[in-house]
This record gives structure tokens, sequence and C-alpha cells, in this order.
């Protein structure tokens, strides 16, 4: 038995026929562009729908648009990057671009692996979302492509900049903390192994905002951080560590709400409580932090208007790529929850 014809590709001449306009004037349309009539946009829209057109990616390529844009998410597992995900969707929505994802499994021989892959496919820009890479790769990548990167600090002639303001973030837990009476407060960071990087990396900055709102607060002598790594994981081992330790710390401030769950973890399988042992607080007011049985005290760096914001500069640059770069820094909000209450007596 043959196998079944392939069915033709509709194009644009067949769209053209099919709305009785010419070909210039489905071009127009598919490229939102000045001279197409609310009437004629109708009849080509209802003929692309009719017919089932879909624009051919490689030859709006050779034309110098795909209209796509390339997302690089470090870490799949972590439920914040999703959030920054769901805010460059909705600010696309409207228009012709189509998000295509990358993961970069926080390595930077994967990252670069995947970010240059996204610029040998002809994408018409990239967000990185909290890349590893070394700033001369990024500042490569976006020689080649209008490129956003997101939770990088620092500022680059070469790329836009989305951040949240880390070091407010950590003031704000460690002031929460205080003010219930807490003195001894560690922190769980994640190690940062490339030096050259670290002062832009929001691990970092958490780290740093920790250590100055503990001397601020008159607490320098109990300042106690471990490092681990921004997974669940490295909650865990943080958490088993600090309670390993001689004067147990009476709160937990985690650098993400992943580290977080760890580290409750950690804590439910010594027997301790929640609040009533140790607090936990976590970074990022993730969708599982609000959860009834959770319930988790977090900084919320609204990952949805991060990704919003990138999303918009990246259109920008796009459409002007000799405009002077731009950095956007969010303030965070501190949200209570029932993860944090009065030290024990």
């Amino acid at each position: 038995m043959e196998p079944p014809a392939r069915r033709r590709r509709v194009t644009i001449v067949d769209v053209a026929r099919h709305a009785q306009v010419s070909t210039t004037a489905v071009s127009k349309v598919l490229r939102n562009a000045y001279g197409a009539s609310p009437e004629m946009r109708e009849k080509v829209r209802r003929a692309i729908d009719e017919l089932g057109y879909r624009p051919h990616a490689g030859a709006r390529g050779l034309r110098g648009q795909t209209y796509t844009i390339g997302v690089m998410l470090p870490d799949i597992r972590n439920p914040f990057f999703p959030e920054v995900l769901d805010g460059i969707t909705d600010w696309l929505g409207d228009t012709e671009y189509q998000v295509l994802l990358g993961p970069g499994c926080n390595g930077e021989k994967e990252e670069a692996r995947v970010t240059e892959a996204m610029v040998d496919r002809g994408m018409d820009g990239l967000i990185l979302v909290a890349p590893v890479s070394p700033r001369p790769h990024l500042e490569h990548i976006a020689s080649s492509v209008p490129t956003v990167v997101v939770g990088r600090h620092g500022s680059s002639e070469l790329y836009d900049t989305v951040v949240d303001d880390d070091v407010e973030g950590a003031h704000l837990t460690v002031a929460h903390l205080a003010g219930l009476g807490h003195r001894r407060i560690a922190h769980i960071e994640h190690h940062e192994t490339d030096p050259t990087r670290l002062a832009e990396m929001p691990n970092a900055r958490r780290a740093d905002g920790y250590r100055q709102a503990m001397r601020t607060l008159g607490l320098a002598d109990h300042i106690d951080v471990v490092s681990t790594t921004y997974t669940q994981e490295g909650g865990y081992r943080g958490a088993q560590e600090l309670l390993a330790r001689p004067t147990v710390p009476t709160a937990v401030f985690a650098g993400a709400d992943i580290v977080a769950m760890g580290a409750l973890e950690a804590i439910n399988e010594a027997g301790l409580s929640v609040p009533g042992d140790i607090s936990v607080a976590g970074y990022d007011n993730t969708t599982f932090a609000a959860l009834g049985p959770i319930s988790l005290t977090s900084v919320d760096q609204a990952g949805h208007e991060i990704g919003g914001n990138a999303a918009r500069l990246l259109l920008e640059r796009i459409s002007d790529r000799h405009k002077r770069t731009d950095q956007v820094r969010l303030s965070p909000t501190l949200v209570p929850r029932r993860t944090t209450g009065r030290p024990p007596e």
C-alpha cells in the first residue's frame, strides 16, 4: 500500500486568491504594516483561518525575520522560572512572535550550546534567564542577536537587563525575622564557583544583603552562612548542616523557595516543628509557597513582571538595535506566612 500523498503547504498566493486581494496586501497584513485597511485585514485573516495558512519560518528567515524568540531557562525544575516564562508569553501574546525554550542545565557548556544553537537557527532575539555564562560570552551572543539578560546585576552596552533588588529582598527577610524576636538567623546560599561573575549573581547579592542586614541590626555575631546549591537537595543538605551546629539557629533564610522546601524536609525529619522550633523563609514567592499545607514566608520578586519587562525590552531592541541599553530593577516585597513566628522560649 502506497503512503498517502503529502498535503501541499498553503502559500501566500493561495491566501491572496481566496481573499481576492493581491499578495502584497496579504504580506502587509502578515507584517502588520501600514497601508492595509480594516476591511482588507479582516478578509485576509478570514482566508488564513479558512485555509489553515501558516507562515514558513525558513522563508521568513531568508527575509531577515523569523518571529521566534529563544528563551533559555537554567533549571526547568525550579518553580520560579515558569513564572518568568508566563510573563514573557503573556507580553508576546498579541504579537506574531513564538517562544521556543532551551534548557541551560545550570552549566556553562550546556548554556553556550543552547544559546549558540538559537543564534544559528536565526531567532530574532534571546532572553537568557539567570545565565551562568561569563560576561564575554553573553556579550558575544548579544553582538549577534538582540538579547535581554534576566537576573544578572551590572550593565552592558550590548544587552538589556532585568533584575530584582536582591540586597533589599534579603534585608526585608532578616528584618522580618529579627522583628519576631530571632537573633540566631542563618542563611543558606548558593555557592558561587566563579569569582569573576560573583558581583553580578543574584545569589551573591542575597548573601551580601543578609550579612549587611545582620550587621545593621546588631546581629553580626550571629552571622551563619551555609553554601550549597539553589536546589531542593541543596536546601536539605544546608539545613542538616545547620541542625548539626552546637547552637542551632532559630530561623533560616533560604536563598530560594526551592531551597526552603529542602530545608523544611530536613527539619521535619529531625523531629522539629516549623515555626515552633525553627522559622523558615524563602525567596521568589513561587506558586507552591502560597499552598495551604506549606504557607511559606517568602520574598516576592514579581516573576511575571520580570518576564513582561524582559519581553518588552527585547521587542524594543529588535526594533532598534542601536538604542541605549536599559537596566530595569524591580523592588521586592515580603509575604509573611505560617512558616515564620516567634522563636521558642
